[in-house]
């Protein structure tokens, strides 16, 4: 159930060239969460932005909560001027969330700031093996590595000019890696292109996966239906519906 509150700022630091990472405290929204959900955030207590911005769950320990974001536009230029002890207008947690519960190995590729919601799943995920493949442009563009291997994940990652790791794709290395892990699942977030390439190789080696869908949202809760995708089962509200979907059913244009 989502609520809505006034939060108060614990931590907004720097961690990176435009990345940021915020941590505030809520133990109604840290209770409800669910890996690959996320909250609704009014950057500024004036008229604008008009917009909330949505931000995934990143990461909840105990009733703190850190989300992770990338200084793209005005809104999350507002949002990363804020100071510690300053509160926020958050709604959370939103959306359809990834499926966590169940013990098979499991797959975990992320492109860029796809990262954002796979930490959390990778803290709650029961599986016993847990491959996490990262994807970036470059080096400076890797995130979370020491987080997923702190949650006890095995991390690979692929950069496009070779300056880490696997020198291409990020899907590359998956299609490398799914002959030594035919029965794993995929969990994934991140740029469009990715995910439908995720999606193919999926369907090719009949592998369930769970993908998270990135679309511009004004309302966050439904309403508004400016988020919606094209599924087997009809138009579907990202916000409502998503942000995770079964990646069988999406219907790529």
């Amino acid at each position: 159930m989502a609520h809505q509150e006034q939060v108060k700022i614990l931590e907004n630091k720097k961690i990176g060239a435009n990345y940021f990472e915020l941590v505030f405290r809520s133990a109604k929204i840290a209770k409800s969460a669910l890996p690959g959900q996320f909250v609704d955030i009014k950057v500024d207590a004036s008229v604008m932005p008009l917009l909330r911005r949505p931000l995934s769950i990143h990461s909840v320990k105990g009733i703190n909560i850190a989300l992770l974001y990338e200084v793209l536009g005005k809104g999350t230029e507002i949002l990363s001027g804020h100071k510690p002890g300053e509160y926020l207008d958050i709604i959370g947690p939103l959306g359809n969330g990834f499926s966590a519960g169940g013990k098979m190995p499991a797959m975990l590729v992320a492109g860029g700031m796809g990262v954002a919601p796979l930490v959390f799943l990778a803290e709650k995920l029961k599986s016993a093996k847990r491959l996490v493949l990262i994807g970036a442009k470059t080096k400076k563009q890797i995130l979370c590595v020491k987080e997923f291997e702190k949650a006890g994940c095995e991390v690979k990652v692929a950069t496009d000019d070779g300056s880490s790791g696997f020198k291409g794709r990020v899907t590359d290395l998956l299609e490398r890696v799914l002959a030594d892990n035919p029965k794993a699942g995929i969990f994934s977030c991140g740029p469009k292109p990715m995910l439908k390439a995720i999606c193919a190789l999926a369907g090719t080696n009949n592998i369930r996966a769970e993908i998270s869908l990135e679309e511009h949202m004004a309302c966050g809760i439904g309403a508004c239906l400016g988020c919606v995708v094209d599924t087997k089962e009809g138009m579907k509200r990202v916000c409502k519906e998503g942000p995770v979907f079964e990646a069988g059913k999406i219907i790529w244009r």
